[in-house]
């Protein structure tokens, strides 16, 4: 059984703590080290950051660096170490994970091997949205909310579709499943994301083309941040 990717926010201020829910998930992952691979952007502030937050740097034999200067060598070893049925805790320097950040690469070869991605509780769902997805997000549109009757509806979700970049819908819970087959409808052939209940007991993640996540739902009526690959 593989295992799983977990993705833990930072402080951008290296005075500030982690917040309380990381912290915990860590020292319980530096239990068991040989079970867990600890992820950071680089090696001094990684440790520094680490000491600092109250973490046990003497149970951990090694961090593995993941940046751009190394995620070439060093992707092929963490997929591994995750296929064999280790998790992987991944911190930046400061900051989200994987959003606008090296990291992205990860979580999408996460996605497309099937390895369940996590976070750990992040304040803004739309940017935690975005590292879970593992798309390409340096350059992308917020489309918000459609007009809730057509024509105005079908003809704004068009014009958006149109661009050839990332796209981040929402809408309510009980239109979930209109919006979804709204868009299976425009036949696009664009990798998605679907994000329920994020940091949510319930949180649900779905990745690949739009048929395949409607057919994975049984519960249409969630919380939820739908994302278009460009």
């Amino acid at each position: 059984m593989s295992g799983q990717l977990f993705l833990i926010p930072t402080p951008i201020d290296e005075e500030s703590p982690l917040e309380k829910c990381a912290l915990d998930m860590l020292l319980k992952a530096c239990e068991k080290p040989d079970e867990n691979i600890f992820i950071i952007e680089d090696l001094k502030p990684g440790r520094r950051r680490w000491l600092r937050f109250g973490l046990p740097r003497e149970r951990v034999e090694s961090f593995t660096l993941f940046n751009e200067h190394t995620r070439r060598d060093e992707l092929p070893k963490i997929m591994s170490a995750l296929k064999s049925g280790k998790n992987a805790y991944i911190m930046s320097d400061g900051g989200l994970p994987a959003f606008c950040d090296p990291g992205v690469e990860l979580v999408r070869s996460c996605h497309q091997e099937n390895i369940r991605v996590s976070a750990s509780p992040f304040a803004n769902s739309i940017s935690l949205a975005l590292a879970l997805s593992g798309l390409d997000h340096n350059k992308f549109s917020f489309g918000g909310f459609l007009p809730i009757k057509d024509p105005e509806r079908s003809e704004e979700l068009k014009l958006l579709t149109q661009r050839r970049e990332t796209l981040i819908l929402m809408d309510t819970p009980y239109r979930m499943k209109k919006l979804l087959e709204e868009v299976q409808s425009l036949r696009l052939g664009r990798v998605c994301f679907l994000a329920m209940d994020l940091n949510c007991p319930s949180e649900e993640l779905l990745y690949g083309k739009i048929e395949k996540i409607i057919s994975k739902i049984s519960d249409f009526k969630r919380e939820f941040i739908l994302i278009l690959g460009a």
